[in-house]
């Protein structure tokens, strides 16, 4: 019997050709701290990603964010779905495959259809897509919708000696939830209850500005509705997290570990009221710890270990990396455990083979950013500067170099402007979840990168910014800012409306 994979890449190339069928080698993940730069180059490096205090012009190569690997294409709603621009042909051929498995539906077994069998049997969503839209970001549900592409995350804190160890020595980032698991379920397969419902309401917060200009906030309130496998723990921490952007990933997995964690600062001991902390996560991969830098708290460690945990917790399919067919099953759901599952054998109880998850990885790594626009722009360069002088670099770092050694050709020594530090900041009371994550605290989040995300509503639609998509506009998201960001953010408060039209143009032009 042909395997899962020879199934699916058969069906594929009977609609987009044989070429689809190439196969690319497996890598491994560039070891912390390589990167084989010299004294001089090292040197060199500092200077080309100082912060630059010239705003009478754009700076040399700041028209490409992505490095060589930057996008140049028509603007509409597919600009967050193009390879890295330095890709060859050949391996252009592979993201291609990488992106019909992102995209595909996953069905429920037993099914015909073996090479995508395996969904659930709880599950988030059908396919990778279905949460990040077009490869962009999600959206909270409106009224009447169920929850696709934001979710709960589920934790409780620690019950017992073995959970203070294992948290203690980083190989688990949280406790979760003993019945209901990592994140709640809100689907499931035929014959099987979805673990519950996500229920969310706004209350408005109005902020006025110093030019009297008031901008209301809305504070979402969210709860579960209508358990199906028995009461939730009463110590029970929930925290929503929107299905984020996939543009540059590549890139930022090819950032130096040292050079992220010079910037760390976790003491204040320059006194600027800036303390970025780096996560500190356990591979799974590589069975150690290791710095975070995926997800809103930084609670992954690698693309790769990233694109398995989605598999496992969003769509129920067992990896390699986790070879768990009930998906987020837990002990106290029987009949979830005991649900047909797509694997090939009891022996390789795997669902989607390590040559999909390969093809998915790299089309995720290889998400071409797109250029900017209006680099030269007036209004753009005086909103830079704001942006500059505001503080706002002091998390939203410019730009990095990534490392020679990169796990992809595409993503080698480029100069990148991310716009992120990568690291953990307590950004106040008004965004926090309550919820730890690692070393991460619940008023703590990763600086998001800023690329890409003027383009947000082309791709997307109506705005959603932030961890929960609360943020209906780029000014609500930055009002949202407190703790370590509450100076620049009164900064922007009291900025006059024309440097604030100006800071907003700037942010677009990203």
């Amino acid at each position: 019997m042909p395997s899962r994979l020879a199934v699916f890449f058969l069906s594929l190339a009977l609609v987009l050709g044989p070429g689809l069928l190439s196969l690319v080698a497996a890598g491994g993940l560039p070891a912390a701290g390589a990167g084989g730069r010299t004294p001089a180059e090292r040197a060199r490096i500092a200077a080309v990603t100082r912060p630059t205090a010239d705003f009478s012009g754009p700076e040399r190569y700041e028209l490409r964010p992505g490095g060589a690997a930057t996008v140049f294409a028509t603007l509409n709603q597919d600009s967050f779905s193009h390879p890295s621009a330095n890709m060859t042909f050949r391996r252009e051929l592979d993201f291609k495959v990488g992106n019909a498995i992102f995209r595909k539906f996953w069905v429920s077994s037993p099914s015909s259809t073996t090479s995508s069998d395996g969904l659930g049997p709880l599950f988030n969503s059908r396919s990778c897509q279905s949460c990040h839209l077009k490869d962009g970001r999600g959206h909270p549900p409106v009224p009447g919708e169920a929850a696709v592409s934001l979710f709960l995350r589920l934790s409780v804190p620690p019950q017992n000696a073995a959970d203070r160890k294992a948290l203690a020595e980083r190989r688990i980032r949280f406790v979760p939830e003993p019945t209901y698991g990592e994140q709640l379920q809100t689907f499931s397969v035929q014959g099987l209850r979805a673990e519950g419902r996500m229920t969310l309401s706004y209350e408005p917060v109005p902020v006025t500005l110093a030019d009297g200009t008031v901008v209301e906030l809305h504070r979402p309130r969210y709860g579960i509705a209508e358990p199906a496998y028995g009461p939730l723990h009463p110590n029970l921490m929930i925290s929503p997290r929107l299905a984020p952007p996939m543009i540059g990933v590549g890139l930022l997995e090819a950032i130096p570990a040292e050079d992220i964690l010079a910037g760390a600062d976790p003491e204040d001991a320059d006194g600027d009221g800036i303390s970025g902390r780096a996560n500190a996560v356990w591979s799974d991969e590589e069975r150690r710890v290791v710095l975070g830098r995926f997800g809103w708290k930084a609670g992954q460690p690698s693309i790769a270990q990233q694109t398995a945990s989605a598999f496992l917790g969003d769509i129920g399919i067992a990896t390699p990396l986790y070879p768990r067919p009930a998906g987020d099953c837990s002990g106290r759901q029987p009949d979830c455990l005991e649900a047909p599952s797509g694997a090939e054998s009891a022996a390789f109880p795997v669902e989607a083979t390590p040559e999909m998850v390969e093809k998915v990885d790299f089309y995720s790594r290889n998400l071409g950013v797109p250029a900017r626009r209006d680099i030269d722009d007036p209004q753009v360069l005086a909103g830079k500067r704001v942006f500059y002088r505001a503080g706002c670099i002091g998390c939203h770092r410019p730009k990095f170099v990534t490392r020679r050694d990169s796990i992809g050709a595409e993503q080698s020594f480029q100069l990148i402007w991310p716009y992120s530090d990568l690291l953990l900041h307590d950004l106040g009371e008004g965004l926090a979840d309550g919820r730890p994550e690692g070393l991460a605290g619940g008023r703590e989040w990763r600086t998001p990168p800023l690329w890409g995300i003027g383009l947000t509503e082309r791709v997307n639609g109506p705005g959603h910014y932030l961890h929960d998509g609360r943020a209906r506009s780029l000014l609500e998201a930055i009002l949202w800012h407190g703790g370590e960001a509450e100076a620049a953010k009164q900064r922007v408060v009291a900025l006059p409306a024309a440097e604030r039209a100006a800071l907003l143009a700037f942010l677009k032009s990203l």
